[in-house]
């Protein structure tokens, strides 16, 4: 199970290096013909189906509050995970009821015996949704909940964080049992099933959408254009220069309506694993020696953050995205880092609740705390949080 576990993975990282252009034997060439044709055909289905939901061929389906979809055009490393933590803090603060809904990529689903004795005891079949946090106790594990449900129900009081793949069933149950009025549709831009009030977009402005493909050629999950369906559109890890004026026309080229809010994934403190949440400063990188892990779709802007904090990288390593660290491949990259030098061990904090409890731990593995930073337009993002509030 392991062994597939991890030939499954080098096989994505595979496709990844095929889209980014860095596979150039034949066979390669080959493959990546193939990837495109299979590209055209997807892009074509995604188009149907959007048009099935445009023309009411098939029905999307409005709940009785606010939702509030966040999402992207492309697969991962947007960041969208902190930015689904503003608002739902941002929201919070204004004293509305908020639940948060996500499918829980990647989490254990429940087993055929936990179906088969909820249909025993309730005579239902279908199971509820997974509550991972009720807004006041934490009640599942990342295993369980998925690594970024259960960051955020860690992050967040007064939020309800909620799992299922279907995310009506999961909206009318919060509205049921949170009596929430406000539902933060977490990854929702493909999610058309539910009706979304709306529709927040995010795109990594240091690779805005790839090669321009979408999937299996690219990255995208749909064509750039599509971004005309959003009301704002976040460019994240901006530095605040004016080189993403590019960004911005192309951009505008597509849609003439949606607000552009600029924002940076701005490190806060560092935070010691095994403990109680034991803080340090970030001038504590400085002059460091430090080992960086992580399984992350951008693994390189982490790394970036312990550099320009005056962080010595003297060992690395990182898996594919969402990657389950088990206690081996931790205890073997501690011995790694110990043998190279290294004071410390750095993940991100998606990582940290998926690394298992280790009783001792020769080198300290502390994860770096992320919040994000509106750099401009932030009247545009005040007016955003006041419009959700008094619709």
């Amino acid at each position: 199970m392991h062994k597939f576990k991890l030939s499954a993975e080098e096989l994505e990282q595979y496709f990844l290096d095929l889209m980014a252009g860095r596979r150039k034997r034949w066979y390669d060439r080959v493959i990546t013909c193939l990837l495109f044709a299979a590209s055209r055909v997807y892009r074509m289905v995604v188009q149907f189906r959007i048009w099935l939901y445009d023309k009411r061929v098939i029905r999307n389906q409005a709940l009785g509050c606010l939702v509030v979809s966040i999402g992207n055009l492309s697969c991962g490393g947007t960041g969208k995970t902190p930015v689904v933590e503003v608002f739902a803090r941002s929201l919070s603060a204004k004293g509305r009821k908020v639940a948060i809904l996500s499918r829980g990529y990647r989490r254990k689903k429940r087993s055929f015996w936990e179906k088969l004795c909820h249909a025993f005891h309730s005579g239902e079949m279908e199971l509820p949704p997974q509550v991972v946090s009720d807004g006041e106790n934490l009640l599942m594990d990342s295993e369980h909940a998925g690594d970024e449900p259960f960051m955020l129900a860690s992050n967040l009081q007064d939020v309800a964080v909620i799992v299922d793949k279907d995310r009506v069933k999961s909206g009318i149950h919060a509205i049921d049992e949170f009596q929430t009025d406000i539902i933060i549709l977490d990854d929702g831009f493909q999610y058309l099933k539910l009706k979304p009030h709306i529709n927040i977009v995010l795109v990594d402005s240091t690779d805005p959408f790839g090669n321009g493909h979408v999937l299996p050629r690219g990255i995208l999950r749909e064509p750039i254009k599509n971004i005309r369906r959003a009301d704002y559109i976040f460019l994240t890890k901006s530095d605040g220069s004016n080189k993403l004026r590019h960004l911005k026309r192309f951009i505008r080229r597509h849609t003439r309506r949606a607000e552009i809010i600029e924002c940076c994934h701005r490190p806060q403190y560092l935070v010691k694993l095994f403990t109680d949440r034991e803080r340090e400063e970030l001038s504590f990188l400085n002059g460091r020696k430090v080992a960086a892990l992580s399984a992350i779709a951008r693994p390189e802007s982490f790394e970036n953050f312990l550099e320009q904090l005056g962080a010595e990288l003297v060992a690395k390593d990182h898996f594919a995205d969402h990657h389950r660290y088990s206690r081996q491949e931790i205890i073997d990259f501690v011995n790694a880092a110990k043998a190279a030098g290294a004071e410390m061990v750095v993940t991100t904090e998606k990582d940290a609740v998926r690394i298992p409890h280790l009783e001792r731990c020769d080198v300290p593995i502390y994860y770096l705390r992320i919040q994000i930073d509106i750099l401009s337009g932030k009247e545009s993002f005040d007016q955003c949080i006041s419009r959700i509030c008094f619709m």
